[in-house]
Formats: C-alpha cells, sequence, structure tokens
C-alpha cells in the first residue's frame, strides 16, 4: 500500500476501503506522508466527496490516532452537546448545569475561541482562578462527584485531527461535509460520551449559511454517531443574530448566570429549555419534550441549576464570590451607548459582523495564540423585530480602548439595521435530525 495509489483512487472518485483510510491518517500522524501528498488526497476528498462508509472509517481512525477517555466508572446515561460556532453562545455555560441538576452526568471537553466564534473555555477563565486544563483522572473524578465537568481538550485527543485542519486550513479544503463532520464527531466520540446533542447553527453568523447545507451536515453527523451505536440528535437553530444580548467574554458568563436564576434573555432561555429537554430525553429521563422542558423550569425555579454551577466553579477551583457577587467579574474602562438616530423596528442583526467587531475590541483570537481581553464586548439592548424609538440604547459598547470603542460603535450604528417591521417572524429553530429522519419546523 503506497499514498500514491490512494491519491489516485479517490482522485478517480472510486471508494478508499478502512485499511487504506487508517493507512493515511496513521502515516500522517506521525509524520511518515508529506503534507504535499495528503494535501492531493483532501483536495480529491473535496470535488469526489465520501460516503457514509468512508466518513465512518475516516472518524474511526482520527479516534485511534490519539488517547480515549473512559467515563464508564460514572453512573448513569453520560451526555455531550455540541455546538458548531456562533456569536455570543454562551449555551453551553447555562445548559450544563441546568441538565446536571436533573441527575443526568454531563461531560465536555470544550475549545476556546478563534475568529469572530468564541470559546467556552475563555468565558470560563472569565472567572478568577477557574481550572479548565485537567489531567484525565482529575476529568474523571470531577465528572463522578458533581455529575458535570467542563475541561480542555487533552492534549493527545484526535491528533490526526488537529493536523489535519491545520492542512485543510491553508489548502481550501475546510468545507467538506464529511471532513467537517469526522473532526467534530470524532473529538466528541473520543471522550465516550453515552449520548450527543448536536447544535448546528444556521445563519450568516454561522458556518452554515444556509437550511441545505446545514442539514447535509446534521444528517452526516447523525449518522456517525448512530455508526459507533451513541444515539445523537441534531437540532438546527438560529444564528443571524448574536443568542441572547451578551457578546464577550466575562458579558457572556454573567448572561448565563442570569439565566440560571430565571432571569436571561427570553431567546436564550428558550433555546437551553429545547435543547435541554432533548438532552434528559437521550438520558431517558423522561420520553416527551413537554415533560423535560417542565424538569428544566423547575431546576432553575428552586435554584437547584444555580447551585450545580457554583459547585462546578468551587470544584475546578474558581472563585465563587465572582458569581455570587458578578461585578468581580472583568470590566472594561469604557463605556459607549449606541443610540438610534430614528423610529422603527429592528430588520436585521448581523451576528457575523457583530462578532468581527467583538473581535477588533479584543474579545476573540484572531489566530491561534492571540491574547484574549476578558471584559470587553457588545452587550445588545434591541432584537431583530423589536420597536425603536429615537434615542433609544441599541447596544452598549464595553472597551479597553477609546479609539477602539469609537470605531465599533460607528459599525454598531450601519450593522443594526432599523426600517419597516419584517412581514415573516423570524425562528429560533428550524429542524432537527434523528436516526429517524428529519424534520423541519
Amino acid at each position: 500500500m503506497n499514498m500514491y495509489d490512494i491519491i489516485k483512487k479517490k482522485r478517480d472518485g472510486l471508494e478508499l476501503n478502512e485499511e487504506e483510510i487508517k493507512y493515511f491518517v496513521e502515516g500522517y500522524t506521525h509524520n511518515k506522508i508529506p503534507d504535499y501528498q495528503v494535501s492531493a488526497l483532501l483536495m480529491a476528498i473535496y470535488f469526489n466527496k465520501m460516503n457514509e462508509k468512508e466518513t465512518l472509517d475516516l472518524t474511526k481512525a482520527m479516534i485511534d490516532s490519539g488517547d480515549t477517555v473512559d467515563l464508564s466508572m460514572i453512573d448513569g446515561i453520560k451526555v455531550d452537546k455540541h455546538s458548531t460556532g456562533g456569536v455570543g453562545d454562551k449555551t453551553t455555560i447555562a445548559l450544563a448545569p441546568m441538565v446536571a441538576a436533573c441527575d443526568v452526568p454531563f461531560v465536555k471537553m470544550s475549545g476556546r475561541g478563534l475568529g469572530h466564534t468564541g470559546g467556552t473555555l475563555d468565558k470560563l477563565e472569565s472567572i478568577k482562578n477557574f481550572k479548565v486544563e485537567l489531567a484525565e483522572e482529575e476529568f474523571r473524578t470531577i465528572a463522578k462527584e458533581n455529575g458535570l465537568a467542563i475541561c480542555s481538550q487533552s492534549g493527545n485527543i484526535t491528533p490526526a485531527d488537529k493536523k489535519l485542519y491545520a492542512l485543510r486550513d491553508v489548502t481550501a479544503t475546510v468545507e467538506n461535509i464529511s471532513l467537517i463532520a469526522s473532526s467534530i464527531m470524532s473529538k466528541k466520540l473520543a471522550i465516550s460520551p453515552d449520548a450527543i446533542l448536536l447544535d448546528v447553527k444556521v445563519g450568516k453568523g454561522a458556518f452554515m449559511k444556509d437550511i441545505e447545507s446545514a442539514l447535509l451536515l446534521a444528517e452526516e453527523m447523525v449518522s456517525i454517531g448512530d455508526g459507533f451505536g451513541k444515539e445523537t440528535i441534531a437540532v438546527l437553530t438560529n444564528m443571524d443574530e448574536p443568542i441572547g444580548f451578551a457578546v464577550g467574554n466575562a458579558l457572556e458568563v454573567k448572561e448565563a448566570v442570569n439565566t440560571l436564576k430565571g432571569k436571561g434573555p427570553s431567546d436564550f432561555h428558550k433555546l437551553c429549555i429545547e435543547l435541554g429537554a432533548r438532552l434528559l430525553i437521550l438520558a431517558q429521563k423522561t420520553s416527551t419534550l413537554d415533560e423535560g422542558k417542565k424538569m428544566l423550569e423547575e431546576v432553575i425555579s428552586n435554584g437547584k441549576a444555580y447551585e450545580k454551577f457554583l459547585e462546578m466553579v468551587k470544584i475546578q477551583q474558581g472563585d465563587i464570590r465572582s458569581i455570587e457577587n458578578m461585578d468581580l467579574l472583568p470590566e472594561a474602562q469604557h463605556i459607549i451607548e449606541v443610540k438610534s438616530s430614528k423610529d422603527g423596528f429592528v430588520k436585521s442583526i448581523d451576528a457575523e459582523k457583530i462578532g468581527q467587531l467583538a473581535l477588533l475590541l479584543g474579545a476573540g483570537r484572531e489566530v491561534k495564540d492571540s491574547d484574549i481581553d476578558l471584559a470587553v464586548g457588545i452587550e445588545l439592548k434591541k432584537r431583530v423585530d423589536d420597536k425603536v424609538r429615537k434615542g433609544d440604547v441599541l447596544a452598549i459598547v464595553h472597551s479597553n480602548n477609546m479609539d477602539k470603542a469609537k470605531a465599533v460603535e460607528k459599525e454598531l450604528k450601519k450593522i443594526i439595521e432599523i426600517g419597516e417591521k419584517n412581514k415573516i417572524a423570524k425562528k429560533l429553530i428550524y429542524g432537527e435530525v434523528t436516526r429517524k429522519g428529519k424534520r423541519l419546523y
């Protein structure tokens, strides 16, 4: 077996077998196959695609390229949730303790932000001393004791994916459904959850801009989960505008904590409840969405969800005083209100552009090693379809650089479009995909 024949086979549109896929993944991981040959194969895959079996075999090979985490000592059906990336997406921070408060183990190895999409770990590090770097045994112990653990991905989890993604990024081969799906699912499956919920973002601020491409990705990922014997549900959610009001690390932590107290934005609260109800079904705590929603509303109203979050912060060495008094979280020096110049309705708020402005302020990373400012960001005060009067505050800019704050203020007035009321009401959830098929709402 050699790489030339594998490239030629895929170039000609033929199916690669399990041994061939394993050969190139292992060889590239251990630096036995050069970049230029793997680049050629990735381009062949990009144009000729992979079928269901090839995608499953690629996922398995990437999992086998590194360590896996055994969570079998934790009682109950362990669930995990993954988002394909969005602006203002602090969902895990609120959703995880809600679900754990319903006695469902929630275990997650998460990532950092890159570009205009934020990372859960960066947000959690807004909490002083919060420990996201956990050794595998420590991660398992915390998950077993608390039923909830969120930490960074181990350095040797799916090393093949890290190398392949970096190469895809510089060879214009990122946008292939099989490569995206296997990349996401290999990382999820390496930590051995019993069931997986996928939040597939759709819209201006998402990787998938339209429902059709989001459906293809959702179906591919659900198929992979099913192929590994893990019940998997994918939910397609709106990312034309940011989730909730807050965009920026400490700002999003505040909003997530307020949501756990029952005081969060209505759209974000609803999203957490919808996703959480599906996780409770996956964990066999209920068989219906309505019952699952009631359970989640109950743990919010009785304070158990908030207490579970405090337990996680404490056990991962974070300073709970900054949660009990959120004025202790990082705060920016400059606060600027952005006001409307006319009456009307909010027609649109481009999520991607909002994310890019937050990036300009320092809330995100332009490259992997960039430093981020945990205090800065944008706090929206209006959402799409809201009525606006001249002089109303549309958004608040939180910045540690006045020149950047002024530049962002100017751009926000263009991005938050004011006009006539939209004729078609926006949707929060577009549909879902399960092993039984797809359904659009």
